[in-house]
């Protein structure tokens, strides 16, 4: 790790001694100046940002390779979900389960997925329900397959790791509460 004075720059990102007394720890952070009261959230963000990004190209490139070109992240999470456990899903409740606010961005994706012939819709009263479809089916189906095969298979499998990753999934969707009340804060400020 390149290790710099506090102040200084390293390809637009900042390094900042931890001053813990016990050890020298370089904080990765890209908006120093968000940084200076928590820098332990900064780079918490940062860490989530090459993530979240990381993650985006990793879905996109694994269902180009399983067959669907021009998907977007938000497609294949939305096609992911309408076949978890082979249930009819409502608008709402996709939206819901993805935290996902702008329900438009989502109404695009269920049509680009039903003009693809992945996705299928019944209206069942004032409800339409989305379900996947067998080509929908089969498309995950190969998904899961490059997915164990390219990012499975760089996991070691282990109990403390498979224990480290679900804790890592919980505090996640407990930090997601966090940023929801702040947004919600922030709507009003």
């Amino acid at each position: 790790m390149v290790k710099t004075d506090k102040n200084k720059t390293a390809d637009k990102t900042e390094f900042q001694r931890a001053d813990d007394g016990a050890s020298e720890h370089y904080r990765i952070v890209t908006s120093a100046h968000l940084a200076k009261s928590y820098p332990e959230l900064s780079e918490f963000e940062f860490g989530l940002i090459i993530a979240s990004n990381a993650f985006q190209r990793w879905v996109i490139r694994c269902m180009n390779a399983a067959g669907a070109k021009d998907m977007t992240t938000l497609d294949i999470l939305i096609l992911h979900h309408v076949t978890h456990r082979g249930k009819g899903k409502r608008l709402a409740d996709i939206c819901f389960i993805l935290n996902i606010e702008d329900t438009h961005l989502a109404t695009y994706s269920l049509k680009k997925l039903l003009a693809a012939g992945l996705v299928a819709s019944e209206k069942k009263g004032k409800e339409v329900l989305y379900s996947i479809t067998p080509e929908g089916e089969a498309l995950c189906q190969h998904y899961k397959k490059i997915r164990e095969s390219c990012l499975i298979t760089s996991f070691s499998g282990s109990a403390e790791e498979r224990a480290q990753l679900a804790d890592i999934a919980k505090f996640l969707r407990n930090l997601s509460g966090q940023y929801d009340q702040a947004a919600r804060g922030a709507s009003s400020y």
